[in-house]
């Protein structure tokens, strides 16, 4: 997982993130193959919040605040991140700053509405508000900040034309 602040694909210190992100977590997966268990790397995952929340729905995108994440298996240790982190200064110094913002957590979401969202990022409001409006419609209840909004990435925005890109969107509640 990195934390950080601002506009996804806008500001450099999201860009800063995927950056970072994804050598470590194809090096960890290199680490856990050596030592006979390998794995798939998981999809890019982003949990999303803002102190306002106003300031999604207005468009405030610097104010957004996030977490970027790639699932580890279970087997995967603190250690080997530090290893694969230590790995990927070595052959890339120049990601020193951004890999030291990377931190093995577990994350446990609990109870979730989520719906398969295909096309744009900027397109995905409406499938919000029918996640949103589901969840009020069932008696259930979210804040927006503790209960973070959850998007998993099935595309990559780099070979996959906008309007056939995947994503599963989530929003947990009570």
């Amino acid at each position: 997982m990195i934390d950080g602040m601002g506009s996804p694909g806008d500001s450099q210190e999201y860009l800063d993130a995927l950056a970072a992100l994804y050598p470590v977590a194809f090096k960890i997966k290199f680490l856990s193959k050596a030592k006979g268990k390998d794995y798939v790397v998981p999809p890019l995952e982003g949990l999303w919040w803002a102190d306002n929340m106003a300031d999604f729905t207005e468009g405030n995108r610097d104010k957004w605040k996030w977490t970027m994440m790639i699932m580890q298996p279970s087997w995967i240790t603190q250690e080997m991140v530090n290893e694969a982190i230590e790995s990927t200064i070595e052959k890339k110094p120049e990601l020193k700053k951004k890999v030291s913002k990377i931190h093995l957590e577990k994350y446990k979401e609990g109870k979730a509405a989520q719906i398969m969202h295909i096309g744009p990022y900027s397109e995905e409001g409406p499938n919000i508000k029918r996640i949103h409006d589901f969840i009020e419609e069932n008696g259930g209840s979210f804040d927006g900040h503790n209960l973070k909004h959850h998007e998993i990435y099935l595309s990559d925005p780099r070979k996959a034309k906008p309007e056939n890109m995947k994503t599963v969107i989530r929003q947990p509640f009570k």
